[in-house]
């Protein structure tokens, strides 16, 4: 998957190895734990490399600073004001996964 993410990235060296097989950890286990699954079977890598993609840029992984949101901007006088980097959700993960719950989903077990 490492090979995969970096081409689709544009990265060629392996300056940011470490920070994104990271994002591919952090991927599998929010769709490990979401599936209630053990391992992720061949018909999700692809997505799960799409989902490190949009992980990976969405926290700006391997920035020192990152910028929050544009919470406001004012033309007169040219003013822009940033939310916070961070934002506090009931359940982030969750947040994330909405955009690929219907392709989850085939995968996803029933716990009782």
């Amino acid at each position: 998957m490492l090979e995969k993410l970096k081409i689709l990235l544009g990265i060629e060296d392996n300056s940011k190895d470490y920070v994104l097989q990271l994002t591919i950890d952090i991927v599998t286990d929010m769709v490990l734990n979401y599936c209630h699954i053990k391992e992720i079977p061949s018909g999700l890598e692809n997505v799960v490399v799409s989902m490190c993609i949009d992980k990976y840029r969405a926290e700006n992984y391997g920035q020192e600073n990152s910028e929050g949101k544009v919470k406001s901007i004012s033309e007169g006088d040219v003013s822009v004001s940033f939310g916070s980097a961070f934002s506090i959700s009931e359940n982030p993960s969750m947040e994330f996964l909405k955009n690929y719950k219907s392709q989850l989903n085939i995968y996803r077990k029933v716990v009782w």
